[in-house]
């Protein structure tokens, strides 16, 4: 196990498709970037944006560690326009997604809707960054690129509130009761969501370089926020005893900085996984400063990641990330999406360990 704080990753470049070589390749994963891997809260159905338009989904089977997944359905926004974002209602029944069309939109499972474009329930003023449900009040919130978060009522065409972004939103997440927005100019903003959604806190990142990605502790006590110099801050928003905020290194080889490009915790043991533009997936154990495993690089970015609910499968996207911008895109490369099978000694803690890297 790697201590915290190690400046450069211990995988190098192999050229192989996937982070492990049992790693299940999901058919029909689209002809263009991935955006968002998201499960259902309640099953192992789960959906891809991508950059084609598409969302697509899927339903995964594990036997005795074995995995595969079945295509089950698609639609596309409109236009084909990229999208961008996903998440599912608290019951599973249905997926809202968002995208450079400027839209949210909500697609009812098992139903296809009317030439395959999702239904319409939200609108901003510039592409759609972000999008998620919230439990308490059954609304979807959606954070955009004109600095609004606005939240939907599905039944209803206008939003039923908005709060203004100190900046663009660059990424969003919810647990429970508490939302965390990252947003341009290294802005980070905790909102209370149970209810009628307050501001709880209002900081600079941790981090000295642009936020990429943001995700909740999944005991709501605090955050992780990734950028795209190759760190993770832990941030404590409520004083938990013997725990402090900090930042490590990542997504690092020898002279080279990658982009985080996703955070995502373990519903079960309160661990996480981070990937990066070096193509490698880590498992972290914050609480005790640890890198619990670290898989070898593939052959391409990592775009995004996430496990299912049991937390025993883990879906990760090798596709172009763009953050080389459109210059580095090449066209007809390859974009797969992998299911990890997830066994409990990968990624539950391990225990303290003394050594620990610096900061």
């Amino acid at each position: 196990m790697a201590a915290f704080g190690t400046t450069t990753s211990t995988a190098t470049a192999t050229g192989n498709a996937s982070a492990a070589p049992n790693d299940h390749n999901v058919p029909q994963a689209g002809g263009d970037g991935i955006s968002s891997l998201t499960w259902s809260p309640t099953s192992n159905y789960f959906v891809s944006t991508n950059w084609d338009g598409g969302v697509r989904c899927w339903e995964a089977q594990e036997s005795a560690g074995q995995v595969r997944a079945l295509p089950k359905a698609q639609v596309n926004h409109e236009g084909q326009a990229p999208v961008l974002a996903s998440a599912f209602s608290s019951d599973g029944s249905t997926v809202f997604t968002a995208g450079a069309d400027k839209a949210v939109r909500m697609w009812s499972l098992g139903q296809q809707p009317p030439n395959g474009v999702p239904q319409q329930i939200g609108v901003h003023q510039s592409p759609v960054k972000s999008v998620a449900f919230l439990q308490s009040t059954n609304l979807v919130v959606s954070g955009g690129w004109d600095k609004f978060l606005k939240f939907w009522d599905a039944r209803q065409p206008n939003p039923v509130g908005q709060l203004e972004l100190p900046e663009r939103c660059y990424d969003l997440d919810v647990r429970g009761n508490l939302m965390v927005v990252a947003t341009a100019g290294r802005h980070i903003v905790a909102y209370d969501v149970q209810g009628q959604p307050r501001e709880h806190m209002r900081k600079e990142s941790p981090l000295k370089f642009q936020s990429r990605c943001v995700a909740c502790f999944p005991d709501m006590t605090g955050f992780a926020v990734g950028s795209i110099e190759g760190r993770v801050g832990i941030h404590y928003i409520q004083k938990v005893q013997g725990k402090e905020s900090f930042a490590f290194k990542c997504h690092r080889q020898e002279n080279n900085v990658f982009s985080v490009n996703s955070i995502c915790f373990h519903s079960g043991f309160g661990t996480f996984a981070t990937v990066g533009g070096d193509g490698v997936v880590n498992f972290w154990d914050k609480d005790n400063k640890q890198r619990l495993k670290g898989f070898p690089a593939i052959n391409r970015p990592i775009s995004c990641a996430n496990f299912n609910a049991q937390g025993n499968m883990f879906a990760y996207a090798s596709s172009y990330d763009w953050g080389k911008g459109s210059g580095a895109y090449a066209p007809g490369t390859p974009n797969d999406i992998y299911i990890h099978y997830t066994p409990e000694e990968e990624i539950k803690p391990k225990g303290k360990k003394t050594g620990f890297g610096k900061k």
